[in-house]
């Protein structure tokens, strides 16, 4: 027997500033809304429980110092890679640098900081 991850939970700020960047970042739309503040964003198709996880956006006034020990590595799909960075800025993403192969952005909740 196997998992697969239903959803990924993230601590932020600001759900609804996330899930207004990350749900058109990714294609998904809104599919919930805890009276906590939380966003659940998922595939339009599949919703939760379909074969990719979920992204629950959970408000939290805990401030983070240091680097948060998850980040998403993100693949461009589609016919032209290299216009995907213009796009991602275009929804709040800042530069934070390169690595040898990868572009570093910061999706609109992280601080300066915080370089991967």
């Amino acid at each position: 027997m196997a998992c697969r991850i239903g959803e990924l939970a993230l601590d932020c700020a600001d759900p609804e500033r996330l899930a207004a960047f990350w749900g058109p970042v990714l294609g998904y739309v809104e599919l919930a809304r805890e009276p906590d503040g939380s966003v659940e964003l998922g595939p339009p198709a599949d919703g939760y429980g379909g074969p990719l996880p979920a992204l629950v956006l959970s408000p939290t006034t805990d401030p983070r110092p240091v680097r948060l020990p998850l980040h998403l590595d993100l693949s461009p799909l589609g016919p032209d890679p290299d216009a995907e960075p213009a796009r991602l800025l275009a929804f709040g993403a800042r530069p934070l640098g390169t690595t040898t192969d990868r572009l570093v952005l910061a999706d609109p909740n992280t601080p300066d900081y915080q370089f991967c």
